[in-house]
């Protein structure tokens, strides 16, 4: 008798789909990527270099949906993430992998049930948490793959107009990363490097009654937030759309730690309108000297923030005021993206910082691409602007 070593993921892929009494439908789908970037360090190295500079990847994400009947529904997700040997010639290292220390590898990234019960779903396992609904733990898309969460998420639409979102986070793969790479997806960790070792409780409330005024609240419990003391976080976003050619938008939000540290407060708004074919964008952002940063809890990484660019999280994030402006162009087969931001740091350290962005996104061989340029200005005498380039395609299939 042989016996087939399986999976704990195949194992109860196959004992749910079998054990179901209605039919099975499965979809089965996913994405192919390859993603390449260079920076040459404020001038200490040069672009395109092989040195830690230069990071590589190709991934494969295969994505398996059933629908199991009786409002059942579950969804399983194998990344697979390589350098296709770039490394012995090209570049230093990757910008995801999905084992430590390790080149090839893969992770199962996504594993989770679904119910539906009248107007309340319930989607139970490792699963993306979109930004809209959980501004302060969410999926970040500027990667090879999106990072994932172990989660319990509760949406409930009983209420008229009211969508309301209530979720236990307690571990993220997007940990340990950076403004370079989330490293390794196939390790779920605690919250922000251990931040948060007893997870997030999260409510959301988004609000369409007013159709011109849809406005989004979240709440977080956070114990072990800082000190390993309990603390919270407010969030708010409100868009506003009167009829006429401008658009605005306010947020607003506090994390609170209770173990005697400062409170950071963050607000912004922005302002959205077309001048011919451009459509444009202007966007300030203000945070104060809180202990902690108002970035992602997830990965520590990008902010909720409406300033936010390809590199600026770092600096817009605390102590800080960020202006930014932004402007988008059809060109050709695609859409040319234009923003500059201007961040004042207020802390004593007082290094100001300025980033140009240069994006052209587009689809050629059934694929979407993106080329982008960013250059990154410390405003430190005698230190030149960081130059990054960064280009990738995605094939879904």
């Amino acid at each position: 008798m042989k016996i087939t070593n399986l999976s704990l993921a195949a194992i109860m892929a196959v004992g749910i789909m079998s054990g179901a009494s209605a039919d099975v439908d499965v979809k089965v789908g996913g994405q192919g990527v390859i993603y390449y970037q260079t920076m040459d360090l404020g001038g200490d190295a040069d672009l395109f270099d092989k040195g830690g500079n230069s990071r590589a990847n190709a991934g494969l994400q295969l994505n398996v949906n059933a629908d199991l009947g009786n409002d059942f529904g579950f969804g399983y997700q194998e990344t697979f993430l390589g350098s296709l040997g770039l490394e012995k010639n090209l570049v230093g290292n990757t910008m995801q992998t999905a084992e430590k220390d390790t080149l090839n590898s893969h992770a199962m990234t996504k594993l989770y049930v679904t119910k539906k019960i009248s107007n309340t779903t319930l989607k139970l396992g490792k699963q993306e948490l979109p930004k809209s609904l959980s501004p302060l733990a969410f999926s970040e898309g500027w990667n090879v793959f999106k990072n994932t969460f172990d989660a319990a998420l509760v949406i409930n639409s009983d209420i008229p107009d009211t969508t309301l979102v209530g979720a236990y986070v307690a571990k993220s793969n997007g940990t340990g990363g950076n403004a370079v790479g989330l490293i390794n997806l196939g390790q779920f960790n605690d919250m922000k490097g251990g931040a948060l070792p007893s997870g997030a409780y999260m409510l959301t409330v988004a609000n369409k009654s007013l159709k011109q005024v849809p406005i989004t609240l979240t709440y977080y419990s956070l114990p072990d937030l800082a000190g390993g003391e309990e603390g919270s976080a407010l969030w708010a976003d409100v868009q506003v759309d009167a009829g006429i050619p401008v658009k605005f938008g306010l947020q607003g939000g506090q994390i609170a730690p209770e173990n005697n540290m400062d409170d950071t407060t963050a607000m912004g708004a922005k302002i959205t309108g077309k001048a011919g074919p451009v459509a444009l964008k202007l966007a300030y952002s203000t945070v104060d000297d809180g202990t902690l940063s108002v970035q992602n809890v997830g990965t520590n990484v990008k902010t909720p923030l409406y300033t936010q660019m390809i590199l600026n999280q770092a600096h817009i994030s605390r102590d800080a005021d960020t202006f930014l402006i932004k402007g988008v162009l059809p060109v050709g087969p695609g859409k040319l993206i234009a923003q500059y931001g201007a961040t004042t740091d207020n802390s004593n350290a007082g290094t100001d910082y300025n980033e140009l962005d240069v994006i052209y996104k587009f689809k050629a061989l059934g694929a979407n691409m993106l080329a982008a340029y960013v250059m990154a200005d410390h405003d430190v005498d005698g230190q030149d602007p960081n130059n990054i380039i960064r280009v990738w395609t995605r094939y879904n299939f």
